[in-house]
This record gives structure tokens, sequence and C-alpha cells, in this order.
């Protein structure tokens, strides 16, 4: 599913450059559940914004489920995302005035579904995550877990092939945060390949692999050696 080699990424110029990933190789396959821990600086988001293609590598080579996607440009980056990752941020990034289900159909406003449809669909995935019963609220009537499933209904509106979650649970109380995962867990026992950035060890203690990173290189790997 992802393939990346040599990757680099350099931020500034001059004095004020600084190596965010040196060097950095990983293979992902399909329905992996794979967290990416380290500290502040390590280059952990970094990485992550390079494989949901949010940004690009200064170099090195980057295969998202057999495209090459290293060199694309801003608008093409974009459509990959669009067809094939499911974001799933710390902030959850809901619109405001729109709905639960509003809000989870946004994606595909991008596409050619029409907009009843989408909105049939939205309303399915919210079933699914346990929020039926709110789809037709906003973001500022729900808790913080609801807008989190809010999040992930809206991150498999397109059937993804793969889901990057950011700090999923970082805004979250334990006992939401046990909930969120084991929806993700759930996720990933469905098919799901599942990309998860974390600091805590208890949430990355739910994914079957743990990449550890420190000072833009991977520093240990339970899914290979380094």
């Amino acid at each position: 599913m992802i393939s990346a080699s040599a990757l680099n990424k350099v931020f500034g110029s001059g004095d004020t450059q600084v190596q965010a990933l040196r060097d950095v190789s990983l293979q992902i396959a399909e329905n992996e559940f794979v967290a990416i821990m380290g500290s502040s600086g390590s280059g952990k988001s970094t990485l992550m914004n390079i494989l949901g293609c949010l940004d690009t590598p200064s170099s090195g080579s980057y295969q998202l489920a057999g495209a090459d996607v290293s060199q694309l440009d801003d608008a093409a980056l974009s459509a990959m995302r669009n067809q094939h990752i499911g974001f799933i941020f710390q902030s959850f990034h809901l619109l405001p005035r729109l709905s639960a289900a509003e809000n989870v159909a946004l994606p595909l406003r991008y596409t050619a579904t029409p907009a009843e449809q989408a909105l049939q669909r939205a309303e399915t995935l919210l079933q699914q995550v346990g929020l039926g019963h709110r789809m037709h609220h906003k973001p500022a009537e729900m808790s913080g877990g609801q807008r989190q499933r809010v999040a992930i209904a809206r991150a498999l509106i397109n059937n993804p092939k793969v889901i990057f979650a950011d700090e999923p649970t970082g805004n979250l109380d334990s006992k939401t945060s046990v909930e969120i995962m084991q929806l993700l867990t759930e996720l990933h026992r469905q098919g799901n390949t599942v990309v998860m950035v974390t600091h805590e060890d208890d949430i990355a203690a739910y994914a079957q692999r743990v990449i550890r990173m420190r000072d833009g290189q991977i520093l240990e790997d339970s899914g290979c050696s380094v």
C-alpha cells in the first residue's frame, strides 16, 4: 500500500535550514495498523504529511497504492487525497455551520456524486459510528468524542485505501479515547489500512506495529529491523 524510499525533507535555507526527515524508508502493507511515535521535532508529523499527500519530500520516492506521488503538483496531490485517503485530525476540522451529515458528505462535493446520494451515504456512516441520533446536529451541539466520530465517518466517505489519523485522541478524555480507539480497531478489522501518529504509548498499543522516530530518522520499527 505504502512504499517510501530515502525520504528527505528540508525546510528553510542557509542558517535557518532544518532537515525534518533524513533518508526515511518504510513499507506499509494493505490492512496494517501502524502507529508512528516520537517526541516533538522527531519528524513524525512531517512524515505523516508526506505519506498523506499533504506535502512532498525534498528528495526520495513515495508510492501510494502503486502510484508515484512524490513529485506531484498541488492539484494532483489534492486529487490523490480525495480519491484514496481519509484523514482524522486531533482538532476534528469540522465546519461549524454544517450538520454532522453535511460535514461527513463534504468530500463528495468534489466528485460527481449527487448531493442526495452523498447525504444518504453520510447518514449510513454516521449510523455505523453510533451517531444516527445526532446526524442533524452541528458540531457545537456535540461532545468532543461525538465530533471525532463525525470526523471518522467523514474519513470513510470516499472508501479510502488508507486512513491517516493524526493524534486522534489528543483532545479527548481517557474514557472517550478508549471508545475512539476501539472504533479505529474495528475499522482495521474490517479491512482498512490505518496509519496513526501519537505520542501516547497506551494509544500506540492498539496498533499492530509501532514505528519510533527521533531527529528525522526511524529509530525503531516493531515490524522489521532498522
